[in-house]
């Protein structure tokens, strides 16, 4: 990718969630110069951010600049916009993208770049957000997309923070400009044609993250946690090969770099969610309290889903599915792990 054509103009970037991460990747859009519409479905949120000119709900320190709008409507958000970033949960992308086509093709727009900044996989279906993307937009749309992985919580990339990303697309040009666009006021920008590779990554080291959490949360030891993490890499590292990503790519930033940020930072969701599990709460009860997604749990079981498909061994997965689904102690849990048959360590 080190002949990639030189990106065009700066576009109007239409950021599709007002969630943390979308509120942060719009206000770092913004801070680059770019002209932003920051869309969320819901009106009463719609109202409230731009009455106040900041996403209370998530973001509350961070003020809108003037070149960053909000918008309800779908159809005024994409107009003209030649960068769209899709940064609805995983489970709710289909569905946004299929009011996307529709409104793109009332628009008569041409294709804009897409950069997805979901990180997870379908439960039922099995599929990457790529692929949902491929399967729900015009092939001329799809075509023009790229994936966003890295170790980046969204406060600290609001705030300016020193950040690298990867940016994965299959398309040079799709990678190249997003690129320029994107890079710069604390924000260091890789590319990478591994699509999924970066994908996965992102998605399955959020369930690690949960384990990570249940085990500082039921007070195992920092012995123990940074094992969790070596070995969590190693099954992620098998599924993901099974599964036609580069193995360069999970020592990488989508890889060991958010592996390690998601285990081990305070303001990790996922760890956050297992840090609760493991003192002994009940998962639906830390949802409820926390208000936002933490994606490793849908992970967990398109992971486990994953695992069984392709006959992947994944024993740190098989025990989050068991703690998170089949009602397993912290516990049992740990004894099951200690108990396994003894191995060589690149098995």
């Amino acid at each position: 990718m080190t002949n990639a054509p030189a990106s065009p103009p700066p576009p109007t970037v239409a950021v599709l969630g007002a969630g943390s991460w979308g509120t942060a990747l719009a206000l770092h859009c913004a801070r680059r110069g770019l002209p932003v519409r920051l869309w969320t479905r819901s009106v009463e949120h719609f109202e409230a951010m731009a009455a106040g000119r900041v996403n209370a709900r998530y973001l509350a320190e961070f003020p809108f600049p003037d070149n960053l709008a909000v918008e309800h409507d779908l159809g005024r958000a994409l107009a003209g916009a030649g960068f769209v970033i899709l940064a609805i949960p995983s489970h709710g992308l289909r569905a946004t993208l299929q009011q996307v086509r529709a409104a793109l093709a009332e628009l008569g727009d041409a294709a804009p770049f897409y950069l997805v900044a979901a990180k997870g996989v379908e439960i039922d279906s099995l599929r990457t957000m790529a692929d949902v993307v491929q399967e729900t937009l015009p092939k001329e749309h799809a075509e023009r997309m790229a994936v966003l992985g890295g170790p980046s919580f969204a406060a600290e990339v609001a705030r300016g923070l020193p950040t690298a990303v990867v940016i994965a697309s299959a398309d040079a040009a799709a990678g190249a400009a997003i690129q320029q666009w994107m890079h710069g006021d604390g924000l260091r920008v890789y590319v990478t044609d591994d699509v999924v590779g970066v994908e996965l990554g992102g998605a399955f080291k959020n369930v690690i993250a949960l384990a990570a959490g249940v085990c500082d949360g039921a007070g195992l030891g920092q012995n123990a946690r940074a094992a969790l993490i070596t070995r969590g890499l190693a099954e992620i590292g098998r599924l993901c090969i099974a599964l036609g990503a580069d193995p360069v790519t999970l020592s990488g930033l989508a890889g060991l770099g958010d592996l390690v940020l998601t285990c081990t930072g305070g303001l990790s969701r996922n760890r956050r969610v297992g840090l609760a599990l493991g003192q002994g709460r009940a998962l639906q009860e830390i949802l409820d309290e926390m208000g936002m997604v933490a994606e490793g749990v849908n992970n967990t079981l398109s992971a486990h889903r994953l695992a069984q498909r392709e006959q992947v061994e994944m024993p740190i997965t098989q025990i989050m599915h068991a703690i998170l689904y089949e009602g397993m102690s912290v516990r049992r849990a740990v004894a099951a792990l200690m108990q396994r048959d003894l191995k060589p360590e690149r098995d």
